[in-house]
């Protein structure tokens, strides 16, 4: 025993002389070496990997991690992803650095990303007022209601990346950007993961985040494919498949949930989704050199709006590593800064797949650019967000090689739509709006709409119209207004009026029917004309006479029309400006009443919104209106009173008098609103406004120069709903000491 003992204790001193040996040989070996062993040490350097994980608005952690590693001055060699880790590795991979990526990415909300933000000021005319009315639109399909695949195409999402990575428009092999990149997506038709290392960079980065449910899947070579983190959310080990030496990993996934947190349906579907990820990751992190876990608990997929705490946490775990990080620090390397994006973009030829219904006339007047043109790349993108509003295509893709634009368009399956709407004002009272939708009715490019306004005044508005775009386009419309109002000033009613009768309780309908050409001038103004057809009638009950028609004629007309809105919002704008102008000259009547001689309208209403202070925007209008010609008619004068209701014919709104109030063949207006958005959506506003109003008031300059006759203030609230504006407004007027309050609900209509 005591030899055995010996003979172990020689060996162990055997064994540490050895080493040392060995440590003193490799010493002086290495002091031995030429100067230039730092450069075989270079290309010795690790490959330095870094894999980003899936988690929606908590990958916005990833960019507080690439700060920090910005600071250290680590170059890193290879970048895989998955979803948002995707996004933000993508952009990282194309050339941002992390402080770039900060100020791009933290202003992000989810209003914009899942609901497509399409900005007002973008749409073409009639899908402003298709927005403007309804608010429930459910699509058709053989008579059967057809659920969307998702809330979302995801074009915001696609536009925004295409703007921010048009530096690498050409690149179809992202091993060759300047940091080789992949990201991860799913073949919703196999299950199987799919790798994403070619292509088209932003429908990658897109296809890689595509949430199922929340954004339509996306189509790749033939593959629909779906967000990467349904079946690896991870993908280290692709990562170390590329030559990654060293692996710096950046996890935002959740933890699994105790049944105490398991509270709503969303926990519980994000629960089940986790299961396998989790566990994948106990085999995932053994891959993984320095794994970093920011804290996102608090925080879901959909926390945009806590975009600037994400990212400071992900800064703040990262810190916590600072340590093993700086074994690869080297001060000597800064990544370089991307130079600022370009806004103007020149567009060469213009190409897009081949339509069944729709012309490339119809195509290139709803983008509103044509090819071998210099154009802003909001221009383009307005463009673009123009054809999906349209709703005609399923699907709305661009590719950009060099400086020509190939536009990839599905026709949508749906033609059929029906929508709805509620209203109240206290002119047409309550109404219930009930819209049938169809396109290609006739031909190519056609839409048919028809409204049915059910309440305490029915009505309707019919129209067809044949969209050629930048040609002329031909369009039909047919519109039934009515309205029940005591009045005592207006339409020629004070020839009715003695001392037994101060006012009397008018039913008034209009029906108007329109043929008309119409297109787009200069790009962006809206000018058309045609011939109108319109039937008054106007009665009243309480007439003394046993007839009680005051008028009952139609009209005959030729009209013009010249519009232009790129208001942000119609009801509670901020920025943007407004034209509107309408000439009528009226030849023939049926004339009831047996005063009629030709004559003409003309009327002009024009506004801008601007917000000198945030939160707080000022809307300036100024609008008014005429008649050329002798006529001794007063069913087409100019009636100011009341607000909240859809201008009919010459009837406009104004603060401080009740409807129907103040008339004349000619006017003028203006007025001012101070509106202060005191928390989302909700809103106080003042608005002052003063008018002139009579007869011939053009005639006499200085007349119409004067001091205002009429003069009004409003004091209200409003909230912005998704069935539109509900307001209660106070107003008064200084001459008449008339006050009321006025309660609006809805879109108008």
């Amino acid at each position: 025993m005591i030899k055995y003992l010996v003979e172990s204790k020689k060996n162990q001193v055997n064994c540490l002389i050895g080493k040392f040996t060995y440590i003193l040989l490799f010493t002086f070996t290495f002091l031995l070496l030429p100067s230039n062993s730092n450069a075989q040490e270079t290309t010795k350097k690790p490959k330095i990997g870094l894999v980003l994980s899936g988690g929606g608005a908590k990958g916005l952690a990833h960019i507080g991690v690439l700060k920090v590693i910005d600071s250290l001055g680590i170059k890193i060699d290879y970048i895989g992803g998955t979803s948002m880790g995707a996004i933000v590795g993508g952009m990282y991979a194309s050339g941002y650095t992390g402080k770039q990526l900060d100020s791009i990415f933290k202003t992000l909300t989810i209003d914009d990303l899942v609901q497509d933000n399409i900005p007002r000021k973008s749409k073409i005319l009639i899908n402003k007022r298709n927005d403007d009315i309804y608010a429930l639109v459910l699509p058709f399909k053989n008579l059967k209601l057809e659920t969307p695949n998702a809330l979302s195409k995801g074009l915001y999402n696609f536009n925004f990346l295409s703007k921010i990575s048009y530096h690498v428009r050409n690149t179809r092999d992202f091993k060759k950007l300047p940091i080789p990149f992949f990201c991860m997506a799913t073949d919703i038709e196999t299950g199987q993961q799919v790798v994403l290392d070619k292509g088209i960079f932003p429908q990658a980065l897109v296809a890689s985040s595509s949430i199922p449910t929340i954004f339509y899947p996306i189509e790749i070579d033939g593959r629909l494919l779906v967000d990467g983190g349904v079946t690896n959310n991870y993908p280290v080990e692709k990562l170390r498949e590329l030559g990654a030496d060293f692996v710096i990993g950046v996890d935002v996934q959740e933890e699994l949930r105790t049944r105490k947190d398991l509270q709503g349906i969303t926990t519980i579907f994000s629960q089940m989704s986790n299961f396998n990820t989790q566990s994948q990751m106990e085999s995932k992190r053994k891959l993984t050199d320095i794994y970093i876990k920011p804290d996102i608990k608090g925080f879901n997929v959909l926390s945009f709006e806590n975009g600037k705490k994400i990212i400071e946490n992900g800064e703040n775990a990262a810190k916590k590593f600072l340590t093993e990080l700086s074994v690869f620090q080297n001060p000597a390397y800064q990544k370089p800064e991307l130079s600022h994006v370009k806004d103007s973009i020149n567009i060469g030829n213009i190409g897009f797949t081949e339509l069944k219904n729709y012309t490339r006339a119809y195509v290139l007047g709803k983008l509103r650019f044509k090819p071998n043109s210099k154009i802003s790349f909001e221009h383009f993108q307005n463009g673009i967000q123009n054809l999906n509003n349209t709703q005609n295509f399923s699907s709305v893709k661009y590719q950009f090689n060099d400086k020509d634009v190939f536009i990839s368009l599905r026709e949508n399956r749906i033609n059929t739509f029906l929508k709805f709407a509620l209203h109240y004002d206290e002119l047409f009272k309550s109404a219930a709006l009930i819209n049938i939708t169809h396109k290609k009715l006739l031909s190519k490019n056609d839409m048919v709409s028809l409204d049915i306004i059910l309440g305490d005044n029915f009505r309707y508005d019919f129209n067809y119209l044949i969209d050629n775009g930048y040609y002329f386009s031909f369009g039909a419309s047919s519109s039934l207004s009515k309205f029940n109002k005591n009045v005592n000033n207006s339409f020629g009613i004070k020839n009715y009026l003695n001392s037994n009768l101060e006012k009397i309780n008018l039913d008034y309908s209009s029906l108007n029917n329109r043929i008309f050409l119409q297109t787009v001038f200069l790009r962006k103004y809206n000018i058309g004309g045609g011939l109108e057809h319109q039937h008054l009638n106007l009665k009243s009950e309480n007439l003394p006479q046993a007839n009680k028609t005051i008028e009952n004629s139609n009209y005959f007309s030729f009209f013009g029309y010249l519009n232009h809105d790129t208001f942000d919002n119609k009801f509670f704008p901020k920025k943007g400006w407004y034209f509107k102008s309408n000439f009528n000259y009226y030849f023939h009547s049926s004339d009831y009443t047996n005063q009629f001689t030709k004559f003409s309208i003309a009327k002009a209403d024009m506004a801008i919104a601007f917000e000198p202070i945030k939160k707080i925007s000022v809307i300036i209008q100024n609008e008014g209106g005429f008649k050329v010609g002798y006529s001794a008619l007063p069913y087409f004068d100019f009636v100011l009173g009341g607000n909240g209701f859809k201008d009919t014919n010459n009837i406009r709104s104004f603060y401080g008098y009740d409807f129907l109030s103040l008339s004349g063949n000619s006017y003028v207006k203006a007025s001012s609103v101070i509106d202060f958005e005191f928390y989302k959506k909700n809103h106080v506003n003042f608005t002052y406004n003063a008018s002139i109003v009579g007869d011939f008031i053009f005639n006499a300059t200085k007349t119409w120069l004067n001091k205002p006759s009429f003069t009004g203030f409003g004091l209200g609230y409003g909230l912005d709903t998704l069935i539109g504006p509900v307001e209660i407004k106070y107003t008064w007027s200084p001459e008449t000491h008339f006050s009321a309050f006025w309660f609006n609900l809805g879109f108008t209509f």
